[in-house]
């Protein structure tokens, strides 16, 4: 039987090492919880807007977005300078805290959902659901459904830049022409 030669092994070595360093372009994002993004939000001397993702365990839409929108480099870079990364089980069963008031699990069907999901889609159970709020956490646009990376950056940044105070989304995104 033959050993494999030095380069060889060199060259599947470098293989590897290649296709390592093709999937390090995608960054892993640092998730908070409802509570400590809300705590950073009261205690920072300059906090950033709050962005949270509703999702599920059984969303298969709610994975791929994961994958293909959150891991990509430019969207975790720019999500992390600008925003607190909330991910929020749309039926988790812990108790949340927001603005005085305590929200639940509430049994419904074969599994349920969470009172404070369902108050940020505005009754709109629809899984994913991205959710914008602002540095005082007041409510700026819930966004259901997938959405790719160069769309849901388009929309990171209109509210992140804080261009949704001077221009209306229709004019920003062109849709107005």
């Amino acid at each position: 039987m033959k050993i494999f030669s030095t380069s060889a092994v060199k060259l599947a070595l470098f293989a590897f090492i290649g296709l390592m360093a093709t999937n390090s372009s995608a960054q892993e994002v640092t998730w908070l919880s409802w509570n400590e993004a809300a705590e950073l939000a009261a205690t920072e001397k300059n906090p950033k807007k709050i962005f949270i993702d509703v999702y599920t365990d059984w969303c298969g839409w709610c994975k791929k977005m994961d994958k293909d929108t959150f891991q990509n480099s430019e969207v975790a870079a720019y999500m992390k300078e600008n925003f607190y990364m909330v991910k929020l089980d749309g039926e988790g069963k812990d108790p949340i805290e927001f603005k005085g008031k305590t929200y639940k699990f509430i049994p419904s069907g074969r599994k349920g959902y969470h009172e404070f999901a369902a108050a940020l889609m505005q009754g709109r159970m629809s899984y994913p659901t991205t959710i914008f709020l602002d540095e005082e956490m007041n409510m700026l646009s819930p966004l259901p459904g997938y959405q790719k990376p160069e769309p849901f950056l388009n929309i990171a940044r209109y509210f992140g830049d804080n261009i949704y105070k001077d221009q209306d989304w229709k004019t920003y995104s062109g849709e107005s022409k």
